[in-house]
């Protein structure tokens, strides 16, 4: 019993001390706990110190940058206000300068319009009085106002005639001193410079035939051999009583001259069959092809011309076999572009390779006529586009004859002189003895449509036309105006190569004999 006593106690003891020992450690904490507590809030209310110090210099800084700002803002208002105020004073300056000038307008066109008014009436009284004065005219000359005129201006004319037939002769002799003479120096050099031959053809070849009995092989039997034929060329054979010759008629050159190799060739080989036809006329047409390119080449290289499109130079050489009133086509080109270098030289000018494309060119639309709707003026140009060549080249195809409204370059004019001068050259063309007439007799109708016209005479080939007029019906004057009028309408009806000069001769002769 004594002992669970004591173990009571002790252990009362025990939890007394522990209890008094726990006690003391947690005191000690909260003791400590308190300690830290003060220091972080020291710490807590130094840095709210130290932030309240930077705030208070932030606001203050602030304060002091916003007064600045305000100043500024306050100094440029006022500086704005001053603008305004004086802008505002100009503007009623301006406003009252404007009024004072309407207002000077306003008299000034009230002015004008009384001015105005006054004119008018006077010019109504000089009307008034012009007409009273012509009606007055009319009554003491009795005749017309119109007829009074044409009266003055005969009287005049008839006064001054010699006055005015001297200052037309000054004229044209000054222009033509200062003109003709140095054309003529430059044509003459050119085409002394450069002369070529001459190559004419028909619209007909003939094939001579060794004997009779080729010709009944040409037929063939029941017609077979010659319809194959001319199926197969293009063209017509013409097989009459004219002894051992067939003649090969057509309008496309090409094609004739293709009929006549292989119809050569065929009277050599003997063998003339349907197949054996077409045979033959498809190599000649490969050759006659061959020859085309050569000649399109050789031309270009005759000229210097070279970097030509190659199918542009197949369609130059196709104009070797082309004929202008009996002159090769190629020909003629190639010539004119010789004489439009040296013409060009003449005058100065650099660049000779595009004077010499244009003249070769010229007259490439007629190379197409047979198988493109069209003039060839109209096909040399869609050529030109074509194969890009350069637009004064273009414009130089379009007026080489004189349309799309006449040239207006240099290059346009020289295009035309070579032209002209390659195609009027004696010998260089012919003309058929019917259309050769008929052109003769129009100018000499032409010209005995006139009245006062004795005789007229086409001379030279046509080429100059002298009219023999009436002395007593027409004076020098007349004459003058005559021959001009009769180029006018030579030029307007009639279509010709070349040039046509007319004459119009006057002579009055006064005979007397002494006794």
């Amino acid at each position: 019993m004594t002992n669970i006593v004591i173990g009571a106690l002790a252990l009362l003891v025990g939890l007394a001390l522990g209890y008094f020992a726990k006690s003391l450690l947690t005191g000690q904490k909260i003791s400590n706990a308190e300690r830290e507590a003060n220091k972080i809030l020291a710490k807590a209310k130094e840095k709210f110190a130290e932030a309240d110090n930077e705030a208070k210099a932030v606001v203050l800084k602030a304060k002091e940058e916003a007064t600045k700002l305000r100043d500024k803002i306050d100094k440029e208002e006022r500086d704005r206000r001053e603008e305004l105020s004086a802008l505002e004073k100009r503007l009623l300056t301006k406003d009252e300068n404007l009024d004072k000038k309407m207002d000077e307008l306003e008299k000034q066109k009230e002015a004008v319009l009384k001015k105005d008014k006054e004119i008018l009436s006077v010019r109504d009284e000089i009307l008034e009085i012009k007409d009273k004065q012509l009606k007055k005219l009319e009554e003491v000359a009795k005749l017309p106002t119109e007829q009074a005129k044409e009266q003055l201006f005969a009287r005049l004319e008839k006064e001054y005639k010699d006055e005015l037939l001297a200052m037309i002769k000054s004229i044209e002799s000054e222009a033509r001193e200062t003109a003709d003479e140095k054309a003529r120096e430059i044509i003459a050099e050119s085409i002394q410079r450069y002369a070529s031959e001459v190559a004419t053809e028909n619209t007909t070849f003939n094939v001579a035939l060794p004997n009779d009995e080729i010709k009944g092989r040409i037929i063939g039997k029941e017609g077979r051999n010659i319809q194959a034929f001319e199926k197969a060329s293009g063209v017509d054979l013409i097989i009459d009583d004219t002894p051992d010759v067939v003649t090969i008629s057509g309008f496309d050159p090409i094609r004739r001259h293709i009929a006549k190799r292989a119809l050569e060739q065929l009277v050599k080989d003997g063998r003339i069959q349907p197949a054996r036809i077409e045979e033959l006329l498809k190599k000649a047409e490969d050759s006659i092809n061959q020859e085309m390119k050569k000649a399109g080449e050789a031309a270009v290289l005759e000229l210097g011309l070279t970097g030509l499109n190659p199918d542009l130079i197949k369609i130059i050489g196709r104009l070797e076999f082309r004929t202008s009133y009996g002159q090769n086509v190629l020909r003629h080109s190639v010539e004119a572009g010789h004489i439009a270098a040296m013409l060009a030289s003449q005058l100065g000018m650099k660049d000779l390779r595009m004077v010499k494309l244009a003249a070769l060119m010229h007259d490439i639309g007629k190379a197409l006529d047979h198988e493109y709707e069209g003039s060839h003026i109209d096909l040399s140009r869609d050529i030109a586009k074509k194969y890009n060549l350069p637009e004064p080249i273009v414009h130089a195809l379009e007026v080489s004859h004189e349309g799309f409204g006449g040239p207006s370059t240099p290059l346009d004019f020289i295009t035309m002189a070579a032209d002209a001068i390659s195609a009027a050259r004696p010998g260089a063309r012919r003309e058929s003895a019917e259309s050769f007439v008929k052109r003769l007799h129009d100018l000499e109708t032409i010209a005995t449509s006139y009245e006062g016209v004795a005789k007229a005479f086409a001379i030279q080939a046509g080429r100059e036309i002298r009219i023999m007029v009436q002395p007593e019906k027409v004076d020098d004057l007349e004459a003058a105006k005559m021959a001009t009028n009769i180029a006018k309408q030579i030029e307007k009806e009639m279509t010709y190569p070349g040039q046509v000069k007319v004459n119009v001769i006057r002579e009055t002769r006064a005979e007397a004999i002494a006794k």
